[in-house]
């Protein structure tokens, strides 16, 4: 028997005790008294021996119905508690067997709600959530530890075989050989920065040093910062902004940071020829929007929830053909969000462009 088909039972003894007890006393103590009363209030006296054995008759009447419904009633909660004692306790150990599971990795179990109460129900619940949630951490970290080993692979490959040339005599050892070893090196140490810049935001120790900004010189600044990437592309990037804005409390290097990678990002998905537009206007709640915009390849619905995640790729818009880290945008969420703000996104489909939205509290 579990414990708690133990405690039930338990519960159930001193429940049946004290229903025994309180039986006894009103059969032999409370109803004697209630009938002699009963007799007087008649106004009759009755002889000695007649009321006697009216009261002996009435005493055994009594006990023998209270105890045939006493054992009656007993009967049936015994059949009542055996019942629910077996339901509470299958499904006390089915939930114990699930949570087993999942911690041992088996993350896809589920269980069906027990229809035991509300209580049951909602751990039931929360049980299908959490392993729910577990499962997608897991999906993620591996795809993380996936990625993130075939990121650092691809810089060590090249420095490698570079290095073999070199000590063979087959490479020379000439200025773009050089630029070639710098240029992988600094890929490792982006990786790297990367990688440390948002495990910091995460854990909310940002160092962020706020003042108050005006969003049209965050998007003018992050304009002209990447307008000659854009030309070496033949992309136009142009800004649309709502005069009189107010300023925003941020931390100008980090929110740059932020607007730097989603140009980046658009920089990367856009066609030749296409156009990048970044707006700025008043929000809803006190809040400033800034969103760049962007007609490349888009991004289908079931990726949109995903890929604000680490290393998150999707393979026909954001495959590692088109460079990056694959850690730009989770960068850019932790750090708007460790300013009290949240960035989406938005694509109405495969090759109909992507819209990424910031949203700073004024």
């Amino acid at each position: 028997m579990t414990g708690l088909g133990a405690r039930l039972w338990a519960a159930l003894v001193t429940v049946e005790l004290l229903t025994a007890v309180s039986t006894w006393f009103i059969a032999s103590v409370v109803g004697p008294r209630l009938f002699r009363t009963h007799l007087a209030g008649e106004g009759e006296t009755l002889p000695p021996t007649i009321a006697a054995h009216a009261e002996q008759a009435f005493r055994s009447a009594n006990l023998l119905a209270l105890l045939f419904g006493f054992l009656a009633a007993f009967v049936l909660s015994l059949v009542v508690i055996l019942t629910v004692t077996r339901r509470f306790g299958r499904s006390a150990e089915t939930l114990s067997a699930a949570a087993t599971r999942i911690a041992g990795g088996a993350y896809g179990t589920r269980v069906t709600p027990p229809r035991l109460g509300r209580e049951f129900d909602s751990l039931a619940g929360a049980l299908n959530r959490m392993a729910a949630q577990l499962e997608t951490v897991e999906s993620t970290r591996r795809r993380l530890l996936a990625d993130l080993a075939h990121e650092v692979r691809t810089p060590i490959t090249v420095i490698d075989g570079y290095l073999e040339g070199l000590q063979d005599g087959v490479v020379a050892p000439d200025p773009a050989t050089f630029e070639m070893l710098r240029t992988q090196t600094a890929r490792l140490a982006r990786l790297s920065e990367d990688i440390g810049a948002i495990s910091q935001a995460e854990e909310g120790q940002l160092d962020l040093q706020t003042e108050r900004v005006a969003p049209a010189d965050l998007v003018s600044d992050a304009i002209a910062a990447a307008s000659r990437s854009y030309s070496d592309r033949d992309l136009r990037l142009r800004g649309d902004i709502t005069p009189a804005l107010p300023a925003v409390p941020v931390d100008r290097q980090r929110i740059e940071q932020v607007l730097t990678n989603l140009l980046a990002n658009a920089l990367r998905h856009s066609r030749p020829g296409g156009e990048v537009l970044v707006t700025a206007h008043r929000g809803t709640r006190r809040t400033v929007e800034i969103a760049v915009h962007d007609a490349g390849g888009g991004i289908a619905a079931e990726h949109l929830p995903h890929i604000f995640e680490r290393f998150y790729r999707v393979d026909t818009a954001r495959d590692r053909g088109h460079g990056g880290t694959g850690i730009g945008l989770a960068i850019s969420k932790a750090i708007v969000e460790a300013h009290g703000g949240q960035v989406r996104a938005h694509s109405a489909g495969p090759d109909r462009g992507a819209t990424f939205t910031v949203v700073l509290p004024c």
